[in-house]
Formats: C-alpha cells, structure tokens, sequence
C-alpha cells in the first residue's frame, strides 16, 4: 500500500520536520525524509500513523528491517528505539560538544549502534559528527528542546 500525501504530511508535521531517531532537521537537507515503518511492513508491519516515524535517509537506509540491535554494555540483544511508544529524552543525551548523541538505555545504546548514529563505522568522506559541527556553527543545531511532538 502507498502512503498518501495527507498521512505523510501528517507524519512529518508530527515530527516538527526532524528525523525522530537522530533529531537532525528536515529543513537543512537536500531532499525530503522518509516515512519509516517502526515494525516494517516485511515484518507485518501496517500503515497506521502509530507505526510511522519521520527518518532521514541516513537513518532510514541504516535501520533497513531491523527491529533490534546490540547492546554494547551488556551485550544483549535489544529493541531499538520506537518514537511513537518511548521518549527520545529518556534514552538518548548528547555528548559535551553535541557532535555525539548518546544511548543511556540498554534501548539508546542498541539503536546508537543499529543505526550508527555516529558513524562509528563510517568510511566515507565526511561523517554525521562533522555535519553537526557545521550544523552547530551555524546555529542549527543542537535542537535547543526535543523537537519531536508525540501524539
């Protein structure tokens, strides 16, 4: 089934226009969010706004149809984080410089690592991390509150 206009607007506007899982901001992209099926539809996931989220691609493409990742502390395997069930706050902080967000839960740390919030693992020619600091030198960032509105 294919999302109509009125139910993505709906998800995005939900949001505040921000990725619900690295908080970055929509309206500095280049292209728009995905819509992000928190259960996938691969998994019988539906297309009930309460298994939506707004993702930006980089989040998106790194979350694919998992629904679990590890958890480096305890090394158990644990759900990731789910926007329309968990508060972002109560699992996630960032670091110092706010250039790092930080897993506090067994759930922040898994989905920290599932969806590589950092690019721990990133090879490329520039990293999340770099991208915040422009992002901060601009005065975009960190979002000065959780800009997410949960229903």
């Amino acid at each position: 089934m294919t999302l109509n206009d009125l139910v993505r607007q709906r998800v995005r506007k939900r949001a505040n226009y921000y990725c619900e899982y690295c908080h970055s901001p929509e309206q500095i992209s280049a292209s728009r969010f995905t819509i992000d099926h928190i259960q996938p539809r691969s998994l019988g996931g539906s297309d009930q706004l309460d298994n939506l989220a707004l993702a930006c691609r980089r989040c998106n493409q790194r979350r694919y149809n998992f629904t679990v990742g590890s958890d480096q502390k305890t090394n158990l395997i644990t759900p990731i984080f789910n926007p329309r069930t968990q508060q972002w706050s109560d699992h996630f902080i960032w670091s110092k410089d706010t250039l790092r967000i930080i897993g506090t839960t067994p759930t922040g740390r898994a989905t920290c690592q599932r969806l590589d919030l950092n690019d721990e693992r990133y090879q490329g020619d520039r990293n999340i991390r770099e991208t915040r600091q422009i992002w901060q030198q601009a005065g975009w960032h960190p979002p000065q509150h959780d800009p997410i509105q949960n229903d």
